[in-house]
């Protein structure tokens, strides 16, 4: 049971459903564990339901992504690759209306329409990763992953409660042994299997209609120690909830304190800095060196995202009070408002 001052997270140990047999919120799923022990058995709720999945493969050079998400009446595949010293991105997006051709779930998620193809298959302690056919200008991108999830690996499984009706169960993932290789054109990139991580974000929820939120992440080799980063803000605020959390060498670290985030929104190409308000146990500064941006406004549905490239720095305390320094940790962070 992680505790800070008054506020106690529960710490799971144990299977459990997200709701009850009639659709309702389980409260004994409130809560946090070290390994995914919660079944996402939503039902009904229509069009509050959002489930997602997204992978984030990373080198020293390069950074692949892909994402299939389900939001109820409409599902989503994105995919984008960028190479760090070109500082070249390059976006595939598809959307398929009532999520025809869609299909989301914990160990195999599919989405198939003309302009791409993406299967996540998870078998044993491995996930395959394979997109083929993703039509960026007039060239296509193939890719294959092959991404490990190690027995010793913890990783962040937490329900955000904001309400009996609306409520949130979230999985995420660092440092997770990866390796594959992207075709994109002519060129093939290279993901070599000793210097590249994985990152999931998995969310299983119901959801308001209007959300903000900020998060970042990041996978790293630092002082010969394996560091995975989980940090988010302003859309758990107030819940006795958070996702923030962090892995060294995979044991987990679970941030009870809601993370304060300081940044320039005239320009988030600035320095972020993330930091927990009382204590030291996260003092972090995020350099950026690309911002991605993601804009769509259809009246009653709208998007608007900046998500940054960088590099962190700072400092993160564990459980056991050591004090992980990091010097230049290679992560993302982003600010993202909807309405969904």
């Amino acid at each position: 049971m992680a505790v800070f001052e008054k506020f106690i997270e529960r710490e799971l140990t144990g299977p459990v459903e997200l709701c009850t047999a009639d659709g309702q919120f389980n409260e004994e799923a409130t809560g946090w564990s070290r390994t995914p022990l919660h079944t996402a058995n939503l039902s009904g709720r229509y069009p509050r339901k959002k489930r997602w999945e997204y992978w984030c493969v990373t080198s020293p050079t390069h950074l692949f992504s892909a994402t299939i998400a389900h939001l109820d009446y409409a599902a989503q595949a994105i995919v984008y690759v960028m190479d760090f010293e070109r500082k070249r991105f390059h976006e595939a997006v598809s959307i398929a209306p009532l999520g025809r051709g869609c299909s989301v779930s914990d160990h195999e998620s599919t989405f198939e329409s003309r302009a791409m193809q993406l299967s996540f298959r998870q078998t044993g302690a491995s996930t395959e990763l394979h997109i083929a056919r993703a039509k960026i200008g007039g060239t296509t991108l193939d890719a294959r992953f092959d991404i490990q999830h190690p027995l010793s690996q913890e990783s962040c499984n937490v329900v955000i409660p904001w309400s009996p009706k609306q409520f949130v169960y979230t999985s995420k993932h660092a440092c997770l042994p990866a390796q594959g290789e992207v075709g994109f054109g002519p060129a093939s990139i290279e993901f070599d299997s000793g210097n590249s991580f994985a990152c999931l974000d998995r969310v299983r929820g119901i959801w308001p209609y209007k959300t903000a939120w900020q998060w970042g992440a990041g996978s790293g080799v630092e002082d010969g120690r394996t560091v995975g980063l989980n940090l988010g803000g302003s859309w758990t605020d107030g819940t006795s909830a958070t996702e923030n959390a962090f892995t060294v060498n995979g044991r987990l670290t679970k941030v009870s304190e809601d993370l304060v985030w300081e940044y320039d929104k005239r320009d988030y190409t600035q320095p972020w800095t993330i930091r927990t308000p009382i204590s030291d146990q996260v003092r972090l500064t995020f350099t950026p060196f690309y911002e991605r941006v993601s804009k769509s406004n259809m009246l009653v549905v709208a998007s608007n995202m900046h998500q940054m490239f960088g590099y962190f720095s700072g400092t993160v305390k564990t459980d056991d009070d050591d004090v992980i320094e990091i010097a230049r940790l290679l992560g993302w962070v982003e600010n993202h408002r909807v309405r969904w």
